[in-house]
C-alpha cells in the first residue's frame, strides 16, 4: 500500500468499499462510492501499487489531460478520506478495480492499511444481475458472518450463497479472520436492463447506507437519474412485446412473493427515512 499522506488519528472510522468489474453490475456500487466521495469532498490518502496486482493488457492505463499536461493514469485501488460527514465519524472510501492477480495478498495489503487506521466496520457494496422488474423497488440484501452484527437487530442475515466469488467476497473473509466486522450490501439489477449506469440500483444502495449509519444523505442527483433511467426502460418495454410480457411476469412473481408484513416493513422504513430528512432540513 502506498500512503500518499499522513491522515493522523481518525474519529471512529468506518469503511465503505466498491470495486468495478464482476462485483458491480450496472456499475451501481462504484457509482455510490464516487457519489459519496464528491459529496463529502473526500481526498485520496493511499493507493495500491498497480504493478503488484493488475494486468495492464486487461485494465489499460489511460492518457489524461491534467492542467493542460498529458499524463498517464494507472488502474488501481485508492483509499479516500472523508471527514466531518453526516455519519458523525470519519469515513474511508475504497474505490478500485477488481485485481487481476494475487487476490489474497491484495486483500491483506488493503486490510492491513484499514486496520492501521483504526477502522471499526467495513461495508462492501456490490451489484448482481437478477430476475427482478425495473418497475418495483430494487431489492437489496444485507449479509454478514459477524455474530455481533447478526445480533444487532438490523435486517442482516448470514449469507447462504455458495459459488464463485469476487474480490469483495475475499475482502470480507479476510476481515472476518482479522476480527474486523464486515457487511456485504448487494443490489439486484434487472438483467434485461443491466448495462451501465444503473442509478435506481445505486439509489437503493444509498438508501441502505442511510439506514445502516442512521444519517441523511443527499441523493437528489441520483434520484433524478433513476427516474430518467426508469422512463427509458419503460420505453424499451413498450417497444417490444416480448420484453413487456417478461416484465409483467416478473412484477406478478415479485408481488406474489412480497408478503403483506414485508410491504408494511417497507412502508415503515420509508416513513422513518422521510422523518429523518424532515428533521435534517428543519
Amino acid at each position: 500500500m502506498i500512503e500518499l499522506q499522513d491522515v493522523g488519528e481518525l474519529r471512529d472510522p468506518i469503511v465503505i468499499a466498491a470495486f468495478e468489474g464482476w462485483n458491480d453490475a450496472g456499475e451501481c456500487a462504484s457509482a455510490v462510492v464516487k457519489h459519496l466521495a464528491t459529496m463529502w469532498k473526500a481526498e485520496v490518502v493511499a493507493a495500491v501499487d498497480p504493478e503488484d496486482y493488475y494486468d495492464f493488457q486487461v485494465n489499460r492505463p489511460q492518457v489524461v489531460n491534467v492542467d493542460g499536461r498529458r499524463t498517464v493514469r494507472w488502474p488501481t485501488t485508492r483509499v479516500l478520506l472523508a471527514r466531518d460527514t453526516p455519519v458523525g465519524r470519519d469515513v474511508l472510501l475504497v474505490h478500485g478495480i477488481e485485481p487481476s492477480v494475487r487476490w489474497r495478498t491484495f486483500a491483506l495489503d488493503l486490510l492491513s492499511y484499514l486496520l492501521d487506521q483504526g477502522s471499526e466496520l467495513v461495508v462492501v457494496l456490490g451489484g448482481l444481475l437478477a430476475d427482478v422488474p425495473h418497475t418495483r423497488p430494487i431489492p437489496v440484501s444485507l449479509t454478514t458472518e459477524d455474530d455481533s452484527l447478526l445480533a444487532s437487530g438490523e435486517d442482516v442475515e448470514r449469507s447462504s450463497y455458495e459459488g464463485p466469488t469476487g474480490i469483495v467476497g475475499v475482502l470480507t473473509e479476510e476481515a472476518r479472520q482479522h476480527e474486523l466486522p464486515a457487511l456485504s450490501c448487494w443490489a439486484a439489477v434487472p438483467h434485461y436492463a443491466g448495462g451501465a449506469p444503473s442509478p435506481k440500483a445505486s439509489l437503493a444502495l444509498l438508501g441502505q447506507i442511510e439506514e445502516l449509519l442512521d444519517c441523511v444523505l443527499d441523493d437528489s442527483a441520483i434520484q433524478e437519474a433513476a427516474r430518467a433511467w426508469e422512463r427509458g426502460v419503460d420505453e424499451l418495454a413498450a417497444s417490444d412485446e416480448e420484453v413487456a410480457d417478461y416484465v409483467r411476469q416478473l412484477e406478478e412473481a415479485q408481488d406474489t412473493a412480497d408478503l403483506p408484513e414485508a410491504s408494511g416493513d417497507a412502508i415503515a422504513k420509508e416513513f422513518e427515512r422521510y422523518l429523518r430528512r424532515r428533521d435534517d432540513s428543519g
